[in-house]
């Protein structure tokens, strides 16, 4: 199976659909994204261009050959210069990671999101802010400034105020 995006004329993605081998291949049974572009056209009409499932971040997830940086993302682009596909920018203050072609934030995200503690992107400080929810369950409680994980945890267990 092959996936192709189908892209309007700023490049945007408008969707994503996945095409049969058969499809695809030439006669000696080689894949040619043109044969799949044009058989996608043919029912479709607009503009496709192949894209990876298995490429995210320049990296082919299975070790083989990334394929144009990521996988196509309904909303994001193709850049022709770059051969590559990236997705929408979240927010104004990031900048785009030209190995990756992926958006970075100003400030390095401070650690991994747990299954009790999570990072969300705060534009307006451009800070990462920090929410806990002590039982994994419920939403998160926002860690003030000044105030302790474990403080926050106490606070959200205290009050039931889980947002």
């Amino acid at each position: 199976m092959a996936h192709f995006a189908e892209i309007d004329i700023l490049k945007k993605v408008l969707r994503v659909l996945v095409v049969e081998d058969k499809d695809t291949q030439n006669k000696k049974g080689n894949e040619v994204e043109s044969i799949g572009a044009k058989y996608l056209h043919s029912a479709f009409g607009g503009t496709w261009i192949k894209t990876s499932y298995n490429t995210q971040n320049g990296v082919h997830q299975e070790g083989g050959e990334p394929f144009r940086k990521n996988y196509a993302m309904i909303g994001g682009t193709y850049d022709e210069t770059r051969d590559a596909f990236i997705p929408s920018k979240p927010y104004a203050s990031w900048t785009l990671n030209e190995s990756t072609c992926q958006w970075e934030p100003p400030v390095a995200r401070p650690g991994e999101d747990t299954p009790t503690k999570n990072y969300v992107w705060n534009e307006d400080t451009t800070s990462w802010d920090t929410y806990v929810s002590p039982d994994g369950i419920h939403g998160g409680t926002k860690v003030e400034e000044g105030e302790t994980v474990e403080e926050a945890e106490e606070r959200a267990i205290a009050h039931g105020d889980y947002v």
